[in-house]
């Protein structure tokens, strides 16, 4: 395979390899980071050792990313306050790639739940639950046998059926409270935000220790509310624009200033109303998003 068709290759297969690794990680950056080193690996390997190239290049993304995962756990244990996923753009304006998978498994939701199952049960939950792979070709990616796959989906499966929040609605719902929720924070509305709000709706922020964030999940409708708006006072500098922007495959807000994002919100929307709001102000997770277009120097 000549250096045209091997990058050709790699490039075909490059969306599939980011899809995987941002849901192993939860990190453009670090979903980025494994990609350029599969890339790497890919070009260093002979045509030999190479029977497929998207299951080289899968196996490659899959265990680096097993092994970042095993040596973030320390490190998240030391993260300031609550951890949660870099906030990624899709749609048509800047996807990581073009071809990016959207789903529920894209969520900020679901990224969070995964973060409760342990890196071989996220690789072959993922590979089988998402991206439909067969358990002896999950196996010979993670190094197990199919029987050990199948008991690891096994626990997987029954991690996930206990924590999963039951977060249902249409596009159409979520972009309409995506625009009330602006409409209402922006205004510092309380009663606005309160019928947005579910009873029982928890608050997650991220700050990382670089950015203001409430260093615990805050829940119930009115504490909420009171949070939202009491930032809203405090925080929030003359001068910020929001914008409804399509975040993780869902609707998301986007806060500007001076042409630069300093936070994003997602949301987790159950019963015609905000159920979970996922807030991330640390500046390192912002860097895969958009710039406000001739704001920006």
């Amino acid at each position: 395979m000549g250096p045209e068709a091997r990058l050709d290759a790699f490039t075909r297969n490059r969306p599939l390899l980011w899809s995987i690794a941002y849901r192993m990680l939860g990190s453009w950056a670090d979903a980025e980071d494994v990609v350029q080193e599969a890339f790497v690996r890919w070009q260093r390997t002979t045509d030999q050792e190479i029977a497929s190239p998207r299951s080289f290049l899968v196996t490659v993304v899959s265990r680096l990313c097993i092994n970042q995962l095993q040596s973030a756990r320390a490190r998240r244990e030391e993260y300031t306050g609550q951890w949660l996923p870099e906030p990624v753009p899709t749609g048509d304006a800047g996807d990581p790639d073009a071809a990016l998978r959207v789903d529920e498994s894209l969520s900020t939701a679901f990224l969070v739940l995964l973060e409760k199952l342990t890196p071989a049960e996220r690789a072959v939950f993922l590979l089988r639950e998402v991206f439909e792979y067969e358990y002896d070709e999950i196996a010979d990616i993670i190094g197990q046998t199919a029987t050990n796959c199948r008991q690891i989906l096994r626990r997987a499966r029954q991690h996930v059926a206990d924590c999963r929040p039951r977060f249902i609605s249409s596009p159409e719902e979520r972009s309409g409270l995506a625009q009330r929720f602006v409409e209402a924070s922006r205004h510092g509305d309380m009663r606005g935000l309160l019928a947005l709000l579910s009873e029982d709706v928890v608050f997650y922020s991220d700050g990382g220790g670089k950015a203001a964030a409430v260093p615990h999940p805050v829940g119930g409708a009115d504490a909420v509310a009171r949070l939202l708006v009491n930032a809203q006072r405090k925080f929030v500098p003359t001068g910020v624009e929001m914008r409804i922007f399509p975040l993780n495959g869902q609707p998301g807000v986007i806060a500007y200033f001076a042409g630069r994002p300093t936070s994003a919100v997602t949301f987790g929307v159950a019963d015609g109303r905000i159920a979970a709001i996922y807030l991330v102000t640390n500046p390192e997770k912002l860097r895969a998003l958009p710039l406000l277009a001739g704001d920006a120097s």
